[in-house]
């Protein structure tokens, strides 16, 4: 699969990274996959690593209404519970966009990833230079801002209380962001952040 180089100006280049991120925002972006996705509206999924059983459930059942629906959904999809998450949307036919935390120049394609990007679903989306090639903590907190600047929505199944993941929601209801999350005692502490619930 060839890389696609999204310089600032271009037209495919998000405009709400520079809405977002200011002089944080990357002068290129690379890409794998198609591009007409990144024109959707999109939802993006965070969560702990961590998260109660009860949660997870009522989480593969959302997922499975995302896919039926159609919903673009993007994320790192690094965590347990985002992982889950890319293997139920990755049955379905709806658009998917990935960001790892790391560049995608000269890495390995997974088996399950061909299949979407050969039927034009799913994006490989990088805000990395190919010297960033290892993930890592910091790698990992600028991915997520970049996915939650990208976003329209963010999803939070759950944040655990003084982790990143709520330091994350935190910071995007301050920037006006819309952050859902489920209807649970589990999640109080993001309803006291002022998120609100999912339908």
């Amino acid at each position: 699969m060839n890389i696609i180089r999204i310089h600032q100006g271009d037209p495919d280049y998000p405009p709400t990274l520079k809405k977002y991120l200011a002089d944080n925002t990357q002068e290129m972006l690379t890409a794998i996959g198609n591009l007409d996705i990144l024109q959707n509206k999109t939802l993006a999924i965070f969560s702990s690593a961590k998260c109660p059983g009860s949660l997870i459930i009522k989480t593969y059942d959302l997922m499975r209404r995302f896919r039926e629906s159609g919903a673009t959904v993007i994320s790192g999809f690094h965590s347990p519970m985002e992982h889950e998450c890319l293997n139920i949307l990755l049955r379905g036919k709806q658009p998917v966009i990935i960001c790892p935390a790391r560049s995608i120049e000269g890495m390995r394609i997974k088996l399950e990833y061909k299949k979407p990007l050969e039927g034009g679903r799913l994006l490989l989306l990088s805000l990395f230079n190919e010297k960033q090639n290892r993930i890592s903590s910091e790698l990992s907190d600028k991915r997520n801002h970049f996915v939650a600047a990208i976003s329209d929505k963010i999803f939070v199944p759950h944040a655990e209380p003084g982790s990143k993941t709520e330091r994350l929601c935190k910071e995007w209801i301050e920037q006006g962001k819309i952050v859902r999350t489920f209807n649970s005692d589990y999640n109080k502490n993001l309803f006291e952040l002022g998120a609100g619930a999912i339908g």
